[in-house]
Parts: structure tokens; C-alpha cells; sequence
């Protein structure tokens, strides 16, 4: 029966990499301009942003709905989650964060519930007529909702699949679409301390802007002496999903009963940025206390023009999580999570995250 599993692993690995590289340019950056939803490339939870987003192998609960989905067949019973970023602090872009996920049953899986809500702050309102605003402000809103599945398989295989509705509007013009995110884990080792991870995210049509903000009242001559007034409507451009192919593996340093290091490695092929490779390091006092820290790399990303570098972010990513076990047998408790993702310019993107777990 294992060896049915490592089989059907195998074969779901590799379609996961084949299919969709006639689709995917991976990695060009002069695609940069031509995808939407650039809200779906952002991780609004701190304890994986804490080290980059590194964990596509070892992700585990309800923050692996980023990293990778198939970690949260990890879930024990109950989780929630709540997070608030800071996003490039300095810019006045606030994200609110909740997470629900709720193990089913015995081998019947995990299903999941995340919303996110990306606020831009207030926008001057400005007209051909009066470019310089003083007309009001208008609010974006960016909403994602996420519904997602994962189940064990086996001791050693995890699989999960997340459906995810984008919503983008402005007070007379909005966008909304679909994507779906699949991903799967294989765990081994004596001590379950070797793990790999493979995801596939933001597949999906392309999606489009539709509103009153998008028509024009205008006078078309006709071949009387009156002139009629019409209301002519633009059509938007449609755009695609940001995809992304993230391959991930990591191993645990067990050093006793309570001290846990862990190293970990990702690769991550975007469809139109940079493709970026990202090292990370995780210190844990179990189950009261990690310490966590990751790198990021792409080309150009020590170059100190953002037109070079490609990105905001610098790279360092840093963070810790304190938790107190309420029942280590059952793993229920609280805790709270705090990441640090450098950037030049502003000050930063800071992520603060309160989990419960029963």
C-alpha cells in the first residue's frame, strides 16, 4: 500500500510541473505590467511570512493556505486565526486578516475559510477637467475569499485543493474572478523530519473591469440640425492571474524532546516577475516559543533602484511566535506570531497574528 501511495504521489508531483508549462513563461519580467491581482502574491500571515514564505514543505494549520494548501491537513481539531499588516509602512495600506479551519473527522480531511481585506487608504478624486482633485476621495477595496480542502492520505502524503474569489473595486468600476490554488506534501525520515512540498497557485480565467466608471456621456451629430447625447461605454482589457509554481523541501534538526532547528528552502517560478529562491531558518523551544528568520533572492535584488531590483522588498524577512499550551497532548492553546519583511523605500511590512487553537 505504501509504495500505491509513493506510486500516486510521483504521478501527481509530476503533473503538477508538467501541465501547466504551456501555459507559464515563468520568470519574465517584462511581463511584470500584463498581470492583475497583484494582492494574491502578498502573505498576510506572520509566522510563515516570518521567514519568506519558506515553507512549502513544512507548512502545517491554517497558514499553509498561502505557502502551500496541502499543509493544512495538519490541522488537529480547531483553529482561528487573526491577522493585521502594516504594508509598507508609510503608505497607509492596512490588511485585515481571518482564518477558520476545522478537521472533519478521522482520515475525512480539513476544510478551511480565510478572507482577506486590503485597504488602500483614500484616493483624491481627479477628472480631465480637474486634475488637481479637491472633487472628494474614493476608497479601493481589494477582498479574497478562500474555501479550501486538504486530507492526508497517507503518514506520509498530504494533498489539498483551495478555491479563491477575487474581488477588486472602486466606487464605479469593479473586477471579480476566480482561482484555484493545489499543492501537496511528502513527509519521511525516522522522525518525520524530511519534508518536500510542490504548489501550484492563482490558476484561473482572466478577469476584467466593468462599471459606470468605465462610460463617458457624449454627443454623437446626427444628419438633422439636433445633436443626441448617448452614453458610450469603454471596454477594459482583460487580464491574467499572477501564476506561481512554488517547490520547497526542508529538514529538521531535533536536538531532545523540547529543541527543534529547522532548515528550509524554496524555489518559487512566477509567471510574470522574477522567479526567487529563498533560504530559511527556524529555532523552536516546543511548544512555547520559535525564532525565525529567511532570506529572498532574485536577480537584481541587490541593486538599490527599485526599476532594477524589480521589487520593494530587500529580501530579510525575520519573525518569532509565543505560545501557551493550554493541552500539549491535544496541541490547543494560544499564541501570538510577528514578522518583519525589509523594504527600500518605506519602513518595512509589519504582521502581527493572534492564533487559537482548541
Amino acid at each position: 500500500m505504501k509504495n500505491i501511495y509513493s506510486l500516486l504521489f510521483g504521478i501527481f508531483l509530476a503533473g503538477l510541473v508538467i501541465l501547466p508549462m504551456d501555459k507559464v513563461s515563468a520568470g519574465n519580467k517584462d511581463r511584470s505590467g500584463q498581470a492583475g491581482a497583484p494582492e494574491l502574491l502578498i502573505d498576510p500571515w506572520a509566522r510563515s511570512s516570518g521567514w519568506g514564505s519558506v515553507n512549502t514543505a513544512n507548512a502545517y494549520g491554517l497558514e499553509a493556505m498561502y505557502a502551500n494548501i496541502a499543509g493544512t491537513a495538519s490541522t488537529k481539531g480547531t483553529e482561528i486565526i487573526f491577522s493585521y499588516t502594516d504594508y509598507l509602512q508609510g503608505a497607509d495600506i492596512k490588511i485585515m486578516n481571518f482564518g477558520f479551519s476545522q478537521k472533519l473527522g478521522q482520515n475525512k480531511g480539513v476544510l478551511s475559510l480565510a478572507i482577506m481585506s486590503m485597504n488602500l487608504g483614500e484616493i483624491d478624486i481627479t477628472t480631465t477637467n480637474s486634475p488637481e482633485g479637491q472633487l472628494g476621495t474614493f476608497k479601493p477595496n481589494y477582498l479574497n475569499i478562500n474555501l479550501a480542502y486538504a486530507k492526508a492520505f497517507s503518514n506520509s502524503i498530504f494533498g489539498g485543493l483551495n478555491v479563491k474569489v477575487i474581488s477588486e473595486s472602486i466606487a464605479d468600476a469593479s473586477a471579480t474572478g476566480i482561482a484555484l490554488d493545489a499543492g501537496v506534501q511528502y513527509i519521511t525520515g525516522d522522525k518525520d523530519q524530511i519534508k518536500f512540498g510542490v504548489a501550484l497557485k492563482n490558476l484561473g480565467p482572466t478577469m476584467k473591469f466593468s462599471g459606470d466608471g468605465l462610460s463617458f456621456r457624449g454627443i454623437i451629430p446626427t444628419h438633422g440640425n439636433d445633436n443626441d447625447l448617448f452614453t458610450v461605454a469603454t471596454r477594459s482589457e482583460k487580464y491574467e492571474m499572477p501564476a506561481t509554481l512554488r517547490i520547497g523541501a526542508s529538514y529538521d534538526f531535533l536536538i531532545g524532546e523540547m529543541h527543534r532547528i529547522t532548515l528550509a528552502g524554496n524555489f518559487t517560478s512566477n509567471s510574470f516577475t522574477k522567479d526567487q529562491f529563498t533560504l530559511g531558518l527556524e529555532y523552536a523551544l516546543k511548544p512555547y516559543f520559535s525564532l525565525r528568520a529567511g532570506y529572498t533572492y532574485q536577480d537584481g535584488i541587490f541593486n538599490s533602484s527599485i526599476a532594477d531590483r524589480g521589487t520593494v522588498f530587500t529580501g530579510l524577512n525575520a519573525g518569532f511566535s509565543v505560545s501557551v499550551p493550554f493541552n500539549k497532548e491535544k496541541e490547543t492553546g494560544i499564541g501570538i506570531d510577528y514578522s518583519y519583511r525589509s523594504t527600500n523605500p518605506y519602513s518595512g511590512t509589519h504582521c502581527v497574528g493572534l492564533k487559537l487553537n482548541f
